[in-house]
């Protein structure tokens, strides 16, 4: 047991020592541990500069994707399916066969209406002469002619149907999946849905507007608050918040709101090349209500919702951050219409909110949008 006490004692002696050395140095000058240290430079924030100018109010709205056309591919005559000549998802173009029914039975028929045909016309050929000679009656001879319209007419729907036992694509686009498979009989008593093929280029947007928003921009126009947009153009907002590169064109709204849901429908189309928009796909419509001169925008990640209502970060004339309170008064694209609490010059923070705590100092940067090139040694926003 001495080997421990020994141990432990000269422990002891060493913390008591450094203890001693350290209360030395602190009376001599020596370094001192640091009891508040410098304080930290402010934290930066990105902020625009407030400006007046003219904004196109826009509104978005839910809708879904349409297909421009949409045609179901049927059996128009009875038969047994020989073939299948499409792959499942592809792109037909207008008047590709799609199916082969079994013509066999067609092939006959084809061969005797047209059998019967030459035959009315070598009768009706051999008539007129004797029509002439007075040697047949005129009778007998508009029975022959009246027989080889008959047989004429039979030969054509004999051909038709020849021809319809090559099923044919009636418009251009995608074609779904199929129907029926090779040995199913078809057409027996009714046209037989055989494949459905949407056209997906161009592409129709169905969507809807609230009565309540038609009237408010009614009374808008009339008070001189607003002005009618000049351009039908809109915008497609997807699911994940991007905006489709390709704009649209407006093409109706309907005159009367619907009593059910007290709303009008309205249409848009888009281009579609890359076929990345599909029918069924749910996307926003995002179409100019109107335009209004003298107006603040901020980019919508500025304005936040508090307990007392919406409220943007400013920088004051010190440097600090403070909270303005806003009213918005609609969009302009992915931006807020500010209607009270803003004033030209103000600096609004876009980025960096949560470090900017009211009334401490911050640094601001100009904002950069996203997918903008910053500019190079950009200068911070000028103090007021």
């Amino acid at each position: 047991m001495k080997p421990r006490i020994h141990l432990t004692t000269g422990m002891t002696v060493l913390a008591a020592s450094m203890l001693l050395l350290a209360a030395c140095g602190s009376k001599e000058g020596g370094p001192q541990p640091p009891s508040g240290g410098a304080a930290p430079p402010p934290p930066e924030v990105d902020v625009v500069t407030v400006s007046t100018g003219s904004v196109t109010l826009t509104q978005d709205l839910p809708g879904r994707m349409e297909a421009y056309r949409t045609a179901q591919v049927r059996a128009r005559v009875e038969g047994i399916i020989e073939k299948r000549l499409f792959a499942e998802g592809s792109d037909v173009k207008a008047g590709d066969t799609l199916f082969q029914i079994d013509a066999r039975n067609y092939q006959t028929a084809y061969a005797s209406a047209k059998a019967d045909v030459g035959v009315a016309r070598q009768t009706v050929e051999r008539y007129k002469p004797l029509l002439a000679a007075k040697a047949v009656s005129q009778q007998d001879y508009d029975l022959a002619e009246a027989k080889l319209k008959q047989s004429e007419a039979a030969l054509s729907r004999a051909q038709l149907d020849l021809e319809n036992t090559h099923v044919p694509a009636p418009i251009a686009g995608r074609i779904g999946r199929a129907q029926v498979t090779e040995g199913a009989l078809v057409g027996r008593g009714e046209a037989t849905l055989l494949a459905t093929i949407e056209q997906v280029d161009p592409i129709y947007a169905n969507f809807t507007q609230p009565g309540a928003d038609v009237l408010r921009l009614q009374q808008a126009f009339k008070s001189g608050r607003l002005k009618r947009a000049g351009s039908a153009q809109v915008e497609l907002v997807l699911e994940d918040g991007s905006v489709y590169p390709q704009p649209g064109k407006l093409l109706f709204s309907n005159l009367a709101v619907d009593p059910g849901t007290g709303s009008m429908s309205l249409r848009a189309e888009f281009h579609n090349p890359k076929q990345e928009l599909l029918p069924g796909m749910f996307a926003r419509i995002r179409f100019p209500e109107g335009s209004a001169d003298n107006s603040i925008r901020v980019p919508q990640p500025a304005v936040q919702t508090g307990a007392q209502g919406q409220f943007v970060m400013v920088v004051d004339a010190e440097g600090k951050a403070a909270p303005r309170p806003v009213k918005t008064g609609g969009m302009t694209g992915g931006d807020f219409v500010i209607a009270e609490g803003l004033k030209p010059g103000d600096r609004v923070i876009v980025n960096g909110l949560q470090k900017a705590r009211p009334g401490t100092p911050v640094k601001p940067v100009p904002w950069n949008p996203p997918g903008s090139v910053p500019a190079p040694n950009a200068p911070a926003a000028p103090e007021k």
